[in-house]
Parts: C-alpha cells; sequence; structure tokens
C-alpha cells in the first residue's frame, strides 16, 4: 500500500490529462448530500523549502474542488472557467497529511456560479477558499 493511497472511500479522480497530473493524484469520495469532496494526499512533489505543502499546491487543490463542485452539478455537465479564486491560509499542510475539501455551490446562475469552502486535515480547517466561476452550458453554445 502507497503512502499515496487515500482514506476509504475515495477513488481515483481520473481527471483529464495536463496540468492537474502534475498536481495530483486527486480522489474523490461520493457524499449523500452536496457535492463530491476532492481529496489529496500531500507527497514529496508538493512540499517547498520550509517542508510544509507550497501555498500553490493548496491554492490548486481548492480551485479543482470548487470548479469540480460546480461542473458535478448538473447533467450534462457544464464547462466551467474560473474567474476569481480567494485562499485565506490558516496553517500548512505536511508530508503525507491527507487532505480533504468541504465545498458548498452559494449560487448557480444562469452564466455564473459563486462557491465557498475549506481545506481540512484531520477534520480541522487549515484553509478557507471561495471562487466564482463561469458556466457554459451546452445549450450556450445554440
Amino acid at each position: 500500500m502507497s503512502d499515496a493511497n487515500p482514506p476509504e472511500g475515495f477513488e481515483p479522480a481520473g481527471f483529464s490529462p495536463g496540468f492537474l497530473d502534475h498536481g495530483g493524484p486527486y480522489f474523490l469520495r461520493v457524499n449523500a448530500q452536496g457535492p463530491r469532496t476532492v481529496g489529496l494526499r500531500i507527497m514529496p512533489h508538493h512540499i517547498n523549502y520550509q517542508d510544509v505543502a507550497h501555498g500553490g499546491v493548496l491554492t490548486t487543490l481548492a480551485d479543482v474542488a470548487l470548479s469540480h463542485a460546480v461542473f458535478d452539478a448538473e447533467r450534462p455537465h457544464p464547462g466551467v472557467a474560473t474567474i476569481s479564486l480567494t485562499t485565506n491560509f490558516l496553517s500548512g499542510a505536511r508530508l503525507k497529511d491527507w487532505l480533504e475539501c468541504e465545498v458548498r455551490i452559494d449560487r448557480m446562475g444562469g452564466r455564473t456560479a459563486y462557491t465557498s469552502g475549506q481545506i481540512l486535515r484531520n477534520g480541522d480547517a487549515i484553509a478557507t477558499m471561495s471562487g466564482v466561476f463561469a458556466v457554459k452550458r451546452k445549450e450556450d453554445t445554440k
């Protein structure tokens, strides 16, 4: 069993190849209510010179979790693009820490979605986050 393995109930996210391959691996857990939980195990490639996860890793995790909630909220899945993202760091994450994102869709408008949440380590918030996303639905392309 690798140190990268997630806790029970999480499956590999399988996000499309590209940038996210370098920041992950990311994992998803289905919840009874609300958006799926995005998780990440802090690995050596996430660590900065102070032996904590780089702020960019946590910010990318925030963007992934918030945008995925918007993407996954509708069928067919809409296109989602970040308009703005705010991440407030409360504490750090160390090598092998397991992080989970608690996310809310505060408002899903016609072309814009507003989201917020927090990144948790062992149930404690280490960052808060909010994002605004452009939403492009298939019917918008006609």
